[in-house]
């Protein structure tokens, strides 16, 4: 079993198996799904206009703003969803959300 296993209830799976009011009773499993496909619109980068103040890691839902050595570094369309708060917080306009 691996730590997948632990967190994932499989598509029909019978209720009586299922925990109880269907409570998420485990976490950190959201990199085992791409979920980018879901989304509209997306989140573009601007490198030019970035000055690294990482306003946009904290506030993201997803963990899609991808960093290293306390810089952004990409964002992670796996899995952003293309909610736009990145875009919204950033102070130097330098995240705009397009079509996807």
């Amino acid at each position: 079993m691996t730590d997948k296993d632990k967190c994932i209830v499989e598509p029909f799976t019978p209720w009586q198996e299922t925990t109880k009011g269907g409570v998420v009773t485990s976490s950190g499993n959201a990199h085992y799904y791409e979920t980018g496909g879901w989304r509209a619109d997306k989140p573009e980068w601007d490198t030019e206009k970035c000055r690294q103040c990482l306003m946009c890691f904290p506030v993201c839902p997803d963990s899609s703003i991808l960093t290293e050595d306390k810089k952004m570094i990409g964002i992670d369309y796996d899995h952003c969803k293309g909610c736009g708060v990145c875009a919204n917080v950033c102070p130097f306009h330098a995240i705009n959300m397009v079509k996807a």
